[in-house]
């Protein structure tokens, strides 16, 4: 029996010469590949043991003397198939693995770098057969692979090093040749005077397998060393792999090591020399968080992070601004539980209350109100007040207008601060119609509700000028803005209309009186609206350091997208959750305007990164807060682009069971809205619609399900999307379980299931009713009695379809479902010589199919895997 290179080791004693001429003359005329695979193995390497008891001749020894590299290529590369031909004895198994042994002295690195890809694969073989070949891998092939990490050849030690982590993953080597054999060599590789590639190699290898080995070997054998290599001051890459994988090596020894040994190295690789390295460290800047203290973590932490988010490379501060939601969500209390948020209490009344009392009683207090309409109401209040200017003001708890003392009052002031009224003495002057227009306007934060009667605080304005006026204060002139004006300021704020901010503008259109304006510069109108000081005390808290929050609420503006990276209001929608999870509900109005700036954001990749977390938001913040700021956006991304609304339509059913039932039933009306979409080909929007409309099903009361749900099922059914109307049969089968406790309603949607689909023109509509049939009756969703009512007569009409798939599944529905219920198998039950008389006319069908379904065992086919079968799926 003659073998190949390419499989078994065995050839036999008795080649004739002229075999080995024909084969030679078959390689001279076909090339070296023929020789390969045709020429008998004992030409090439010779004979080196017999085995006398089965006449074969074990090939293995002079495989490595081969001239031709190729052969000995393909002998590594047959290595497995080798063992697996003589596993059996285990003196022809140690004999292979001597020769394999020899191979890998292989003066060619191709050879060497294809026997170190069979190591792992030879490893798991031995492993599984460790009886006959005991301590097979740690004697003969654990030496290779450890050797190869140091090898001259690029190619071999990165085969290597990509063999010992499998091994290391599958758990193959044992603990003590992981402290013996491996962990030695790979701390002399990282030695100072080793090769530079290797070192650089050889720690990254320590870095990855540290998790694997555990807390006792890495600080006993590696943790020394990486402090080490975490100074190296000539290779910058080691430093580079040090700072990439701190996070994971903090993890693994723990908070203790880590506060003590490897802070102080982080310090020195976040201050790097090189951007490459900083970049690293801010990267993992998450995980070595997680590993410290909460002291730690808020004392030199947050201090060490926002000098990476002021780095001078704009590499640097993209990584730290991705990591900084990241970094923040460490905060949170080790206790902290998604589901308390959202349990009904006193505390979110409690906490609403108190900021309503803060709001109209301190106004200075800067605390927003839980609602978003009276944050839109706020912005109409504060165009309406008058911005008397002031050239040296005080501060005052009131802060509702502003002080203008009579030697100062001019118009040329330029320094406008919020304070009180104490004299009379006011000016009222007009802000030029482009000031109305500035950045600051369009992106603030909306200043708090005060509540002022408007009236009142023009006449008090009124009789203030007048004061003024007999004070010897010099008078300005108050033009008002006309009409046309106002239309045209409504005009250019409708592209951002759905900011809140701009809502509270547009209002002012309504109003008959004239908006009186202050000739004011942009600092003016800034301060005049809400001072920095106040603005900043709006998002204080407690739980993280104040400065990494406003570095977090910064994320969304303009500037940031052109100084940083054009994604960064994408990263913070990512991580808000997170955040919010951290700060709580009660630190909720830190994050409302944040969490609206990117709802409105005009990249669509932001809205859907929010549209797939919303319902995260509203589980944390629970029913009232999430009716009040979540609801409102949640409406705006189902009137959005189909990549935010799938968003929104996955997690449909999780959103809504967290809001109330009043609020739910609103939904109904627009869920038909869905079936419309941008494109008519995305029909995994029609499929993911009707997997959530099963979910909502136990939402709903059963009338609303038969009035708004029953038609979205049935349009859903004729889809051209087989995989769509599959997905909507299930759904109808619920809607009879729904339906099965409400009998009058049940009828009437049973009878218009079998006028749609039993006496549809079209096949695939008759298959579906008996589909919908078989899975009503296999799920028990509903009662055998009103089964053979309602649907089993015009079931059993399909018998004469004239299309087999309808007749195919008809039969699998009879034998494998209603035959197997005791029910119809009753003599007493008037359907059973019904049933009995389809099965035998289906028996005798014409077609095979039916045949075969109509007379097998119920248990040798199964629904799901024959029924779709059957169908052909039309796109």
């Amino acid at each position: 029996m003659s073998l190949n290179i390419f499989g078994e080791l065995a050839v036999s004693s008795r080649a004739s010469l002229d075999q080995l001429v024909k084969a030679f003359i078959t390689a001279i005329m076909l090339g070296w590949w023929v020789l390969l695979t045709v020429f008998p193995m004992s030409l090439i390497v010779g004979v080196d043991d017999y085995n006398s008891e089965s006449d074969v001749i074990i090939i293995p020894s002079a495989l490595g003397f081969c001239i031709c590299f190729i052969c000995r290529q393909m002998v590594a590369r047959s290595l497995l198939d080798t063992l697996k031909a003589v596993s059996e004895d285990e003196r022809d198994c140690i004999a292979v693995l001597e020769r394999v042994s020899r191979l890998a002295d292989d003066s060619e690195s191709t050879v060497r770098a294809e026997l170190m890809e069979q190591i792992p694969h030879i490893a798991i073989f031995c492993q599984e057969n460790r009886p006959s070949i005991p301590f097979a891998f740690s004697k003969y092939l654990l030496p290779i692979v450890v050797r190869y990490l140091a090898d001259q050849n690029n190619l071999v030690r990165k085969t290597s090093q990509a063999a010992l982590l499998m091994l290391l993953e599958q758990e193959l080597i044992e603990r003590t040749d992981i402290e013996n054999l491996v962990c030695p060599v790979l701390v002399d590789l990282t030695a100072p005077d080793s090769n530079d590639d290797v070192k650089t190699e050889a720690m990254a290898i320590i870095c990855k397998m540290s998790p694997m080995v555990g807390k006792d070997i890495t600080e006993r054998l590696f943790l020394s060393r990486f402090c080490e290599m975490c100074c190296d001051c000539r290779m910058f890459h080691v430093r580079k792999v040090c700072a990439a994988n701190f996070g994971d090596i903090c993890s693994v020894v723990g908070g203790e090591a880590t506060e003590e040994l490897l802070l102080p190295r982080f310090f020195q690789l976040c201050s790097d020399n090189v951007w490459g390295v900083r970049k690293a460290c801010a990267e993992c800047f998450m995980t070595v968080s997680s590993a410290t203290s909460q002291e730690v973590r808020r004392t030199k932490l947050a201090s060490l992070f926002i000098n990476l988010i002021s780095d001078p490379s704009r590499w640097v501060r993209q990584a730290a601004f991705q990591s900084l939601g990241q970094f923040i969500s460490t905060f949170a209390s080790p206790s902290t539980n998604v589901g308390q948020y959202f349990k009904e209490g006193t505390e979110d009344t409690n906490w609403n209350q108190q900021s309503h009392n803060q709001t109209t009683t301190h106004a200075a207090d800067c605390s927003p109100t839980p609602s978003t309409e009276d944050s839109a109401k706020t912005v109409q209040e504060s165009f309406s007040l008058e911005i008397p200017v002031a050239e040296n003001p005080t501060h005052s708890p009131e802060g509702t207008t502003v002080e203008v003392p009579e030697q100062s009052a001019s118009v040329g002031s330029t320094d406008v601060t919020c304070t009180t009224l104490p004299r009379p003495e006011a000016v009222k002057v007009e802000i030029p119609e482009q000031e109305l227009y500035n950045s600051f306007h369009y992106w603030r934060t909306p200043i708090l509700q005060i509540d002022l009667d408007l009236e009142l605080l023009e006449a008090k304005c009124n009789s203030s000028s007048e004061a003024s006026v007999n004070s010897s204060c010099t008078q300005v002139s108050t033009p008002t803005l006309g009409r046309k004006q106002l239309e045209e300021l409504i005009e250019n704020l409708e592209p951002h209309i759905d900011d809140p901010d701009v809502k509270g503008v547009c209002t002012l259109q309504s109003q008959e009186s004239t908006l009186p304006m202050s000739h004011v510069d942009e600092s003016e109108l800034s301060d005049s609206s809400m001072s920095p000081e106040d603005e900043r005390k709006s998002k204080q808290q407690d739980v993280v350091p104040q400065v990494l929050l406003d570095q977090y609420l910064s994320m969304t503006d303009p500037s940031r997208a052109q100084t940083v990276d054009m994604e960064i209001a994408k990263h913070c929608a990512y991580s808000l959750p997170g955040v919010a999870l951290t700060l709580g509900r009660q630190n909720w109005h830190c994050l409302r305007d944040t969490f609206e700036t990117l709802a409105s954001d005009m990249q669509w990749k932001v809205r859907r990164t929010l549209a797939f977390s919303i319902h995260e938001l509203a589980l944390i913040l629970g029913d009232q807060l999430t009716a009040e700021d979540l609801v409102p956006i949640f409406n705006g991304f189902l009137k959005d682009l189909d990549e935010v609304r799938i968003g929104v339509l996955r997690h449909l059913y999780d959103f809504l069971k967290l809001l109330h039932q009043e609020t739910r039933r609103k939904y109904l009306y627009q869920l038909q809205e869905f079936l419309v979409t941008d494109n008519s080909r995305n029909w995994r929007f029609r499929s993911e619609l009707a997997e959530q409309l099963v979910l909502l099903l136990e939402l709903y009361s059963g009338q609303d399900v038969y009035d708004y749900l029953r038609p979205l099922a049935f349009c859903l059914c004729t889809d051209r999307v087989s995989s769509v109307r599959w997905t909507s049969y299930r759904l109808v089968s619920e809607i009879i379980r729904k339906l099965s406790t409400c009998p009058v309603l049940l009828v009437d949607f049973l009878g218009e299931l079998v006028d749609k689909f039993c006496h549809s023109p079209k096949w695939s509509g008759r298959q579906a009713f008996a589909f919908v049939c078989q899975l009503a009756i296999e799920e028990d969703c509903v009662a055998l009695e009103q089964f053979s009512e309602h649907l089993l007569a015009p079931l059993l009409q399909l018998a004469s379809d004239p299309v087999p798939n309808v007749r195919v599944l008809l039969a699998k529905t009879l034998r494998q479902s209603l035959m197997e219920r005791e029910y119809f198998l009753h003599s007493s039950n008037s359907h059973q010589e019904a049933l009995e008389q389809t099965l035998v006319a289906l028996q005798m069908d014409m077609d095979k199919d039916v045949k075969y379904f109509a007379s097998v065992h119920p248990g040798s086919t199964r629904i799901n895997e024959d029924a779709m079968s059957t169908t052909s799926s039309t796109y």
